[in-house]
């Protein structure tokens, strides 16, 4: 059976978790990535027709797309680049026809965001508005895979070290945002214009998320307020790109300006299942850890 769906961003967090879950339903399923490799070999064992193509290059983004009923959008937040890929992927999906994009934006998006990143989403949310394609965005809050990028610093150091204190958010595990995106793609009817702010079960501090490590872990971590200069330097050893460390140094304001707070039912609607907590995230990826 040909691939009707196709899936960017296939060896990402959301990406990976939506082919997942589409793989469990049996589902046929097209990844688009930009260069083959051991991961993309895996799926393709799996089933999983890959093809090869560059978000910045019109036309392999075209034959992605060829014979494609409904896709799934994300771009990399390590990199920039982000409104070309929107446009040139609205346009290629007008063209061929595609009955539904999922967008994956930012929580934070909006016109005068203090990120790049973030408000690049806001604008690439309005060029899929306009492409004439029917689109869902989704603007989910971190994802509890964020932490996952200071796992040396958390091996190492035992410690979360971001500049912000007294901040609430509900982190949401990649699987979740997968199993939503699978579940709007496979019925799409009620979410085409719709945009759906996504969480995780509950709100918690960076010292109660230090607290679920430690009791999971069975070892001490804890939380430390530095200022934004050592938290570059934990970036940097977390080997994140330049564009990643302007947007979250950005983001830190939003974060304590509560942007990224809130909860929703959201995940639980659209796919029937209770969200994820930290706890059983933590305890399911305790080897990042």
């Amino acid at each position: 059976m040909d691939a009707k769906i196709l899936i960017t961003g296939a060896t990402g967090i959301s990406g990976e978790n939506t082919i997942e879950r589409l793989l469990q339903l049996q589902e046929p399923v097209r990844a688009m990535v930009r260069k083959a490799d051991s991961r993309t070999d895996a799926l393709a064992g799996r089933g999983v027709e890959i093809v090869e193509g560059d978000m910045s290059d019109f036309d392999s983004v075209s034959a992605a797309l060829k014979g494609i009923e409904y896709a799934y959008f994300t771009y990399p937040v390590h990199l920039a680049g982000l409104l070309e890929a929107s446009a040139y992927f609205a346009q290629a999906a007008l063209e061929e026809n595609v009955s539904l994009i999922v967008n994956l934006s930012h929580r934070s998006a909006r016109r005068m965001a203090r990120s790049r990143s973030s408000r690049d989403h806001w604008f690439a949310e309005r060029i899929f508005d306009r492409s004439g394609v029917p689109v869902t965005h989704l603007r989910p809050t971190l994802f509890s895979e964020w932490l996952a990028f200071f796992s040396d610093e958390i091996k190492t150091r035992s410690r979360l070290a971001f500049p912000f204190k007294n901040t609430f958010y509900a982190p949401l595990a990649g699987e979740d945002i997968g199993r939503v995106i699978a579940s709007i793609l496979l019925n799409p009817e009620g979410h085409k214009g719709q945009i759906y702010p996504l969480f995780g079960p509950v709100e918690l501090s960076h010292f109660e998320m230090a607290d679920i490590l430690s009791a999971t872990l069975n070892r001490t971590i804890h939380f430390e307020t530095v200022d934004e200069p050592e938290f570059i330097s934990v970036m940097e050893r977390a080997r994140c790109t330049p564009h990643f460390i302007r947007h979250m140094c950005a983001m830190t304001y939003d974060i304590q300006d509560g942007m990224l707070s809130g909860t929703s039912d959201w995940v639980e609607r659209i796919t029937g299942r209770k969200p994820m907590s930290l706890k059983d995230f933590v305890k399911k990826n305790s080897n990042l850890f």
